[in-house]
């Protein structure tokens, strides 16, 4: 009888391990190769976009470039040339950035280029703790850039599976538009133009999934945003 339940438990633990197994090559492994695979990527592409980056600091001279917009994949995934047509614009923006990213990367993003205007829009991707590194950006942007004019954009509305960020985001709003009078920044909001107050989302024909933002979306805020470089560089 003894023998019969170590026998048991022995299969168990066998049978245990086995599926742990068929689990560690079926998925963990796979979807571990899969996350190496997506982090060469985005490694990759953000060495890419330096690499473009210097290249355009090299080309262009200071103070040539009129605009350049410096953020996230709303920035990276917008259409300059289609939405800002009356300037010169460069597009420094990388998917997936934090505040911390574009601090680290602010000397060949903007501070090597020397543009007469920067349109700063980052934060969605690191809500709570942006501000850690967001007044650092400000100072140094304040301190490298003396004759570059600062635009501070506010925080998008969010929508769909992200909806519940819209309330962090109208409070950072607020400290961002303080931290625009604090150093003699301009600040536009485009939080108001896409925010739904019945729905207390972003307007569905505004967004793709919530986050960024499809055609009709871009020709909201860079009309926002446009009247605001009318009223900067005069023009």
């Amino acid at each position: 009888m003894k023998k019969k339940i170590l026998i048991i438990g022995a299969a168990i633990i066998l049978l245990a391990i086995a599926t742990f197994l068929i689990i560690l090559f079926a998925k963990i492994i796979p979807d571990k190769k899969k996350q190496q695979e997506w982090d060469k990527m985005i490694a990759e592409y953000r060495e890419n976009k330096k690499q473009q980056y210097l290249a355009e600091n090299i080309e262009f001279d200071d103070y040539e470039v009129e605009v350049a917009f410096l953020g996230d994949s709303l920035t990276d995934g917008c259409d300059l040339a289609r939405y800002y047509p009356n300037y010169i614009t460069s597009n420094r923006g990388i998917g997936g950035d934090t505040t911390t990213d574009v601090l680290g990367r602010i000397t060949y993003s903007v501070y090597d280029l020397k543009p007469q205007v920067v349109v700063l829009l980052i934060g969605g991707n690191n809500l709570k703790t942006m501000f850690n590194d967001y007044e650092d950006i400000l100072k140094g942007l304040k301190d490298n850039l003396p004759n570059t004019k600062i635009i501070l954009v506010s925080l998008s509305a969010m929508g769909i599976n992200h909806k519940d960020k819209n309330k962090i985001a109208i409070e950072n709003n607020k400290t961002i538009n303080e931290l625009a009078k604090k150093y003699d920044f301009y600040y536009v909001n485009i939080f108001d133009a896409l925010y739904n107050s019945e729905s207390s989302e972003i307007y569905s024909e505004y967004t793709t999934d919530g986050l960024h933002f499809t055609h009709e979306g871009y020709v909201v805020i860079s009309g926002i945003i446009n009247a605001k470089l009318e009223e900067v560089l005069g023009h």
